[in-house]
């Protein structure tokens, strides 16, 4: 089979595409012909070397497939089922062996390609506005990157859910695509730019000089300022990614000073702890996806072969929803 190899922690460069021995799948495993591979900024994290990593190692956590094997001890899976996971090492790759407790089912009504694009980005943007911080009818939200994969995904989920969602955006493009989200408002990065002790203006004019209840942030150290500064007292700061860099260490006491605020930092594994939590994230976001309550936006796809162009485009912040690898 044909994979992706980070050969050593770097630039996108590293990424070599090789040929390998097929896997094969050990107790527990299902062997997955890969239709797409998603691609997620921990991918490049853990090609650059910010995660820990053994190297040359295959890149990619997520993908979509069809079973082609199963391991021992399998149970519930069948080959020719129609899959998809997460957190499934090595998913660069033609080929993949992922542990069948992490695969979920593909709803017949959804291609499987785009089924790719949703179990990482679907189960985080599910677990952000249902469990780290409940939206309620009523709350007011702000969510960096609106017209990021996660971000376009959390826009509908938390506007389904009552809230009313202020995004920031880069370019009037990504600014229409975040509207047709159905976020109320777009503000551009330009006007949060060096507020770090108050309210932005154009936060306090949309929340009645209040601020929001929560602010959903995966950009990190470029916003992470604005982001404290648009709160309201009580509010919570939800840290879910850096790709602007990590955010440096900072006094907890600016917490009490700002409003009691609160600041977590989730992550996906937390969130599916189980089975049957992992099952109900994902079938409430496949579920609605198959159904068309939930429109998915692919950004831009890639061959296989070119994943290194992938890597250059998430991180330039040049692509908008979802992007994929294509065998």
């Amino acid at each position: 089979m044909h994979a992706v190899v980070a050969r050593q922690a770097g630039d996108p460069e590293v990424l070599s595409y090789t040929e390998l021995p097929d896997p094969t799948p050990g107790p527990g495993q299902l062997l997955v012909r890969v239709a797409a591979a998603g691609v997620n900024f921990i991918d490049t994290y853990r090609r650059a070397g910010v995660y820990p990593m053994e190297y040359p190692h295959v890149v990619g956590v997520e993908g979509s497939g069809t079973v082609e094997a199963l391991g021992e001890e399998v149970t519930g899976f069948a080959v020719g089922d129609r899959v998809a996971w997460h957190d499934g090492a090595g998913s660069y790759a033609e080929l993949v062996a992922v542990d069948a407790a992490g695969v979920v089912p593909v709803p017949s009504g959804l291609d499987l390609t785009l089924a790719a694009a949703l179990p990482l980005q679907g189960i985080t943007a599910h677990y952000l506005v249902s469990s780290t911080f409940e939206v309620q009818p009523g709350h007011d939200v702000l969510l960096h990157a609106g017209a990021g994969g996660v971000g376009l995904l959390a826009t509908q989920l938390a506007v389904a859910r009552g809230g009313r969602v202020l995004t920031t955006v880069s370019t009037p493009e990504k600014a229409a695509l975040s509207s047709a989200a159905g976020a109320a408002h777009t503000i551009n990065y330009a006007e949060l730019a060096d507020i770090t002790a108050e309210l932005p203006p154009l936060v306090r004019e949309l929340t009645d000089g209040q601020g929001v209840h929560v602010v959903y942030d995966g950009v990190g150290k470029d916003t992470f300022e604005a982001s404290l500064a648009s709160l309201r007292p009580r509010g919570m700061l939800v840290l879910f990614g850096a790709a602007s860099g990590q955010v440096p260490p900072f006094d907890p006491q600016r917490l009490n000073k700002a409003g009691s605020l609160f600041l977590t930092r989730p992550t996906i594994a937390h969130h599916t702890l189980s089975r049957g939590e992992l099952e109900w994230r994902t079938s409430e976001v496949l579920g609605s996806a198959a159904s068309g309550d939930l429109d998915v936006r692919v950004g831009a796809t890639f061959a296989l072969s070119d994943a290194a162009a992938a890597h250059q485009a998430l991180e330039s912040r040049a692509t908008t929803g979802k992007v994929l690898l294509i065998p």
